[in-house]
């Protein structure tokens, strides 16, 4: 079983990474697909989060899955709290009986770099110490990342990760990041594990 990371958080909400190794017909055995996904390898990574979701609470109720106006899986009577993220061969969600979660999970490419100016502040890149290097990269990735778990969170889509999210205070003995979330006026942790190839992001609602 290819767990790859796996976390429970608190007493009614956990997390866990899928490493895909499976065929398509294991999840279809497993997973009813919500939405038609045309291009093979991201119908795989669809069905393994929804997987996911129940290996995470078995008695998570699939079939009422509904999609928001802004492309949010949600459950309308919010028995669970849920988000969900894929990225190459790993699929990531988060889970929750009681709190408003969100979930990214990146693998760090120079590509970031040529585009931190469309998600970073000036004072973030200086706080993080972005340059033009691998551990920028990882750095920025990471960052990335968090403020997507953040949108993540928040859900209800209008959101400018320049404008409206903000990173600062790093604290690396207990991988968080502290964000303020100006829309709503939130003040969050952001979570993350860095791993070989891989950057995993999440948040929780206090």
């Amino acid at each position: 079983m290819p767990v790859f990371f796996q976390q429970q958080i608190n007493e009614h909400t956990r997390l866990g990474v899928w490493k895909i190794e499976e065929t398509e017909a294991f999840f279809q055995g497993n997973v009813p697909q919500h939405r038609e996904v045309t291009h093979p390898h991201k119908r795989l990574q669809h069905l393994a989060g929804r997987f996911l979701l129940q290996f995470l609470f078995p008695d998570f109720p699939y079939g009422l899955i509904q999609i928001a106006d802004t492309k949010k899986p949600f459950l309308p009577n919010e028995q669970y709290h849920f988000s969900i993220s894929h990225c190459g061969d790993y699929a990531a969600a988060i889970v929750s009986r009681h709190q408003r979660v969100g979930i990214d999970v990146e693998i760090p490419v120079e590509k970031v770099l040529r585009i931190q100016d469309k998600f970073l502040t000036q004072e973030e890149r200086q706080i993080f110490n972005i340059q033009y290097s691998l551990d920028s990269t990882k750095m920025a990735t990471l960052l990335w990342s968090s403020k997507e778990a953040v949108f993540k969170w928040y859900g209800d889509g209008g959101v400018d990760f320049r404008n409206h999210i903000h990173l600062s205070n790093q604290q690396a003995d207990i991988e968080t990041i502290d964000c303020v979330f100006s829309k709503n006026n939130s003040s969050l942790a952001i979570h993350y594990r860095q791993f070989d190839g891989l950057v995993l992001a999440w948040v929780v609602s206090g």
